[in-house]
């Protein structure tokens, strides 16, 4: 990283899933030169996906890191610089920001575009890893039309593991959901709906052991908590954990205004924050969709708003200058 230490950049893009290439793409076509660092898991989450059949563009569906690395060439394409490199640090305390890279490398950004994303929490099973897009999946409006009329499976009790077994029963014969409760913690009307569809069906008291299959998903075995007795489900097909999603941001706990989950709060319909010059997109700040589409679209978003505010403030300083002379 030594060619860039200490150099002062327009945009400074922290993160390289769908929101931030996209983010880098609109910069560097704006001729702001944005760099990317592209983090701990270059290409987000979609690093992690098989078959891509709902982005616009690919009408033969794309594999998650076929897309990403076509993200990736046309934002260097127009001169983005991405790199392999983590932001350890930044100092929010006066503009332009100061960064530390990889622990050892200092540069400074007049913007920062924040799109670290999010990643689902999993139940670190080692049969639930090692099926990972072969049948196992934490994101049923991706994948839940690969299981039209098979038994699926989905481990979770919250709003977003009803309304993720709902969606599933458009294309599955059965959803079985795994709880490890004997209630639900969804609210009472995603029950309700829940309950009413004859295509649910809930499993109580239980967690998932074991995902079964060696290339792809098999069956499950599932334990009650409470009588220890296990049971193997032999016709699944598919699994979906549904039991939540941690935003990548405790860089900026303190910093930033977030929910009680960790997603940053932006300012109505913009990508602005607390801080001046300093944007979130993606995954990092949209707790509701979670898709690649609508990240992109935030990570447009991002770019020119960061554009409008570099120049807006160098009109600022021009008139500045102008008046002290």
């Amino acid at each position: 990283m030594e060619d860039i230490a200490e150099k002062t950049f327009d945009v400074v893009i922290i993160g390289s899933g769908p929101a931030g290439l996209t983010a880098a793409l609109y910069a560097a076509r704006a001729d702001l030169n944005p760099i990317v660092f592209e983090g701990p898991e270059p290409g987000g989450q979609l690093m992690q996906t098989t078959d891509v059949e709902n982005y616009p563009g690919y009408p033969d569906g794309v594999m998650g890191p076929k897309m990403m690395e076509d993200f990736r060439k046309q934002a260097t394409r127009f001169g983005a610089d991405c790199r392999y490199g983590y932001v350890t640090d930044i100092d929010f305390e006066k503009r332009p920001y100061k960064l530390t890279v990889d622990e050892e490398t200092t540069i400074f950004a007049k913007t920062i575009i924040i799109s670290t994303g999010a990643s689902a929490m999993w139940l670190d099973l080692p049969s639930e890893q090692r099926l990972r897009g072969k049948g196992v999946s934490a994101c049923a409006t991706c994948d839940g039309a690969f299981f039209r009329n098979e038994h699926v499976v989905i481990v979770g009790g919250g709003d977003t593991a009803m309304e993720e077994a709902l969606f599933l029963t458009k294309f599955a014969s059965k959803v079985s959901v795994i709880h490890r409760r004997d209630e639900l913690r969804a609210s009472k009307a995603m029950q309700n709906r829940a309950f009413a569809n004859e295509k649910i069906e809930f499993i109580w008291d239980s967690e998932l052991q074991e995902v079964l299959g060696d290339q792809v998903v098999k069956g499950v075995r599932v334990k009650n908590r409470k009588t220890g007795e296990e049971t193997v489900l032999e016709d699944v097909t598919g699994v979906f954990i549904a039991i939540g999603h941690k935003p990548n941001t405790d860089l900026f706990k303190g910093v930033l205004t977030m929910d009680d989950v960790g997603y940053i709060q932006t300012k109505g319909q913009s990508t602005k924050t607390d801080l001046p010059g300093v944007f979130a997109c993606g995954d990092a700040m949209d707790a509701v969709y979670r898709q690649a589409v609508t990240a992109a679209g935030t990570g447009c978003r991002a770019a020119l708003d960061a554009e409008r505010f570099l120049a807006d403030h160098e009109s600022e300083e021009v008139i500045a200058q102008s008046h002290w002379k």
